[in-house]
């Protein structure tokens, strides 16, 4: 008789993970199932962990965590061919402890992660392919896994398993992703000593900087790069919707690179060796893409239900929610001995009525503006960079004529109603 498990959870990312832990913190009997070598090994993201999520997991984790840096500064940078404009909060009390952020690096948070559930109680078993949920009776009652008699059973499967979840699909939960629901993002891990490090970005040994560009990072097109310190480390990386890297004939490869090659970036990465290069999809589809996220037995979390706000480059944190709210949503369910869909209904509820809902509500159609209206990125950002460069420039012109010559950018460009209407545009998806 195969064995049986009060929770299953594929993946061993920060939702799964998370789930994991607060249901073997309950004493229920988990079982997680991961696909790579070990938590991490497939896992990519940016670099940023939002603290207060985690904490509301494992409190206190920064003391025994492999965190990285902590990000005291945050900068934007709207870049043009050869001159930028940026901003940047700077805040050193985001290095007290409880910090803001942290900047980590995948491959050793997630095993440390990982590891924390199994001393908490759950069963992790990596290098297996989950094949499909088992259903009986309309009810998920197990996984089928790629491992000889690879059967399991469970009362609630938790499907942790990525942007492009085929076993939600395979239960036609959701459609396969349109390509201006996804983002593909490349990113690079470059080595430089720390002492370069801090010199370049203005810190000390333990702070960080993150810096988003925008602009001619993507060569106009929507989406975004970043650059993220780590303690010895940089990770640079860039993504835009597939939908316009197919639109602009981009290959992902020749992008990161003339990101790399701008020289607005070049000078904080020069001399870096490259140590790994990954690739990683990212669901942009926001709120109208989120899927079917509960059924008999089931439940949906992180990146297989879509929950990123690509706006504010915001997905771990909403991954870490979601597994905590799909744990205590299982664990109400065990208390009554029911894991219908009735009972495991009240996960979508949670989740709407939680910052995550409320933000992929918030932001709903601004991804599908900004691309459609390319005009955003493609001119107004090198607009900014000509009208900011002109007024700075000493030349003899009085600070009002350059005012003037300022605002004249923008309206001998576009025109007076054309820019007018596409500030009310953006600020309507933005408010």
């Amino acid at each position: 008789m195969p064995e049986k498990f009060d929770v299953i959870v594929v993946g061993a990312g920060p939702s799964g993970t998370s789930c994991a832990y607060k249901c073997a913190q309950a004493g229920l009997k988990v079982l997680q199932i991961e696909r790579g070598e070990y938590p991490g090994s497939k896992n990519v993201m940016g670099g940023v962990l939002y603290r207060k999520q985690m904490e509301a997991v494992i409190p206190e984790f920064w003391k025994d965590a492999p965190v990285e840096r902590a990000i005291v500064e945050q900068r934007a940078w709207l870049l043009d061919k050869d001159s930028m404009v940026t901003t940047s909060v700077k805040n050193n009390s985001w290095e007290e402890e409880p910090c803001n952020n942290y900047t980590i690096l995948r491959a050793k948070f997630d095993q440390w992660f990982a590891n924390k559930a199994v001393e908490a109680g759950s069963l992790l078993i990596n290098e297996t392919v989950v094949l499909e949920c088992i259903v009986e009776e309309g009810k998920v009652v197990g996984v089928r896994t790629d491992r000889p008699d690879g059967d399991v059973y469970a009362d609630v499967v938790v499907l942790a398993d990525g942007v492009n979840s085929l076993l939600s699909k395979k239960l036609g939960y959701h459609n396969e992703l349109k390509p201006e629901e996804v983002a593909l993002t490349v990113m690079e891990v470059l080595n430089l000593p720390k002492e370069v490090i801090n010199d370049r970005f203005n810190v000390t040994d333990n702070q960080g900087v993150t810096i988003e560009l925008f602009g001619d990072a993507t060569k106009g097109n929507l989406g975004t790069a970043f650059i993220y310190t780590n303690k010895e480390s940089l990770n640079l990386g860039v993504g835009t919707t597939l939908s316009s890297m197919i639109k602009a004939k981009m290959k992902p490869y020749e992008l990161i690179e003339y990101v790399k090659n701008h020289p607005m970036v070049s000078p904080l990465i020069k001399g870096a060796e490259s140590a790994e290069y990954l690739a990683h999809l990212i669901p942009e589809g926001g709120y109208y893409s989120i899927p079917k996220l509960y059924g008999n037995g089931v439940l949906l979390v992180g990146d297989a239900a879509q929950m990123v706000n690509g706006i504010h480059r915001e997905g771990s944190n909403m991954a870490m929610a979601s597994g905590t709210l799909a744990a205590e949503t299982i664990i109400a369910a065990k208390e009554k001995g029911d894991f219908s869909e009735d009972t495991l209904s009240s996960y979508k509820t949670a989740i709407l009525d939680s910052f995550i809902g409320k933000d992929l509500k918030k932001y709903k159609d601004a991804n599908h503006t900004f691309e459609e209206q390319p005009q955003y990125f493609k001119d107004y950002i090198p607009m900014i960079n000509r009208a900011a460069s002109g007024f700075l420039t000493v030349d003899g012109t009085s600070k009002r004529d350059k005012q003037r010559e300022a605002l004249k950018t923008f309206t001998k460009e576009k025109g007076t109603f054309t820019v007018v209407k596409d500030l009310y545009r953006a600020w309507k998806v933005m408010k």
